[in-house]
């Protein structure tokens, strides 16, 4: 199983990026995905997932402000981030679930493999 995590840069407040994370090894139409990040000297922490049903879920920092989405012939799932703040500056990574066809979890520890992150420095 592997994941690939791409997009990051840096931007100004207010502009916008697309991370992709690209997996390989598994049916990935069966397993939920998540975005992770975490900001220098602070924990990680959950940004948004989306089920293998479909369903979305966005922490309070990002919602209306992001989208995720995934693309089950690419094996990839994508988070489109808007307006962004200094705020959001961060690595991010996304997540694999260690359960298929499960719920929505936002522990760190409820997904099994992670992409090797991608650094998002949003300036002011």
């Amino acid at each position: 199983v592997q994941l690939q995590a791409s997009g990051g840069g840096m931007v100004q407040a207010g502009d916008s990026l697309r991370l992709s994370c690209a997996t390989s090894g598994i049916t990935f139409s069966r397993y939920n995905m998540g975005w992770f990040r975490q900001a220098p000297g602070k924990e990680r922490e959950f940004v948004a997932g989306i089920l293998w049903s479909g369903g979305l879920y966005y922490s309070e920092p990002v919602k209306g402000r992001s989208t995720i989405s995934r693309d089950s012939a690419k094996n990839t799932v994508y988070l489109q981030m808007n307006s962004l703040k200094p705020e959001d500056t961060a690595v991010y990574y996304c997540a694999l679930d260690r359960t298929q066809y499960g719920i929505l979890r936002k522990q760190g520890t409820a997904y099994g493999y992670w992409g090797q992150g991608t650094l998002v420095t949003v300036s002011s």
